[in-house]
C-alpha cells in the first residue's frame, strides 16, 4: 500500500501501522512478513506484506481494507494497493531504524516476464549482494500488466548512497538485455522490515 498525504501528519500514521496494524495483520493466516517504509520530507507511506500464497493475501484484503483506512486517517490523501506475484526474492530476515529502501518501478512486454526473471536473479541479485551494505533484494512482478518493482535494502544511507552508481549501471543494462523500462526510483526511509522464510 502506498500513501501519500501532508508530511505533518505522517508521523501518527507510521504509530498506527507500526502499533495496531501490525499486530492485527500478523495473526491472520498465511502472513509471512511485513515493512514499512517512510519518505518524511514529502509525506510518504509504503507498506509491504508477504503471504504464502494468492488464498491468504486475497482474504487478508478483504479483512484489512476498512481498517487501513482507519490506520491512515487523517494523513492519507492518496493511496493505492497494488499485487505482485514475488518472482525472486532475498528479502531481509530483520531490520529496523537505520536501514533504507531503494524501490524501482519497471515496465516491459508481458512476454518477457521471464526474460527479466533471469536477469535479476542470475545477474542483478548477486551483483547487489557484492556491494557494501546489501541487506536484501526482491523482484515483484504482474505478469498481465508488465510491471515490476525492484525493491532493495542497505543497512543505512551511507551505504544506499554509494550503492547509486553501481545501481545505476545494473539498470542501463537491464534496460538493454532484459527489455526493461525504469519509471520511477524512490528512496525510503526503513521503519522495520522483515520476512520469515518458508520453513
Amino acid at each position: 500500500m502506498y500513501a501519500t498525504g501532508d508530511p505533518a501528519g505522517l508521523a501518527a500514521a507510521v504509530d498506527a501501522t507500526a502499533s495496531e496494524g501490525r499486530a492485527l495483520v500478523s495473526e491472520l493466516p498465511g502472513f509471512r512478513g511485513m515493512g514499512l517504509f517512510v519518505d518524511r520530507e514529502l509525506g510518504k507511506l509504503l507498506t509491504a506484506t508477504w503471504w504464502d500464497d494468492e488464498k491468504s493475501r486475497r482474504e487478508s484484503d478483504e479483512r484489512l481494507r476498512e481498517r487501513r483506512a482507519v490506520e491512515l486517517a487523517p494523513f492519507a490523501r492518496t493511496a493505492a494497493v497494488d499485487n505482485w506475484e514475488a518472482a525472486v526474492a532475498k528479502p531481509p530476515r530483520s531490520v529496523g531504524p537505520g536501514a533504507w529502501l531503494r524501490l524501482a518501478r519497471l515496465e516491459f512486454d508481458p512476454a518477457d516476464t521471464d526474460l527479466l526473471t533471469t536477469f535479476f536473479r542470475d545477474v542483478a541479485l548477486p551483483r547487489l549482494e557484492s556491494l557494501t551494505g546489501f541487506l536484501g533484494g526482491s523482484l515483484l512482478v504482474d505478469r498481465a500488466q508488465g510491471r515490476a518493482t525492484v525493491g532493495v535494502v542497505w543497512s543505512d544511507r551511507d551505504t544506499l548512497a554509494a550503492s547509486r552508481a553501481g545501481v545505476a549501471a545494473l539498470r542501463g543494462e537491464a534496460g538493454e538485455r532484459a527489455r526493461v523500462i525504469t519509471r520511477s526510483i524512490e528512496e525510503f526511509e526503513v521503519v522495520f522490515a522483515g520476512v520469515t522464510p518458508p520453513s
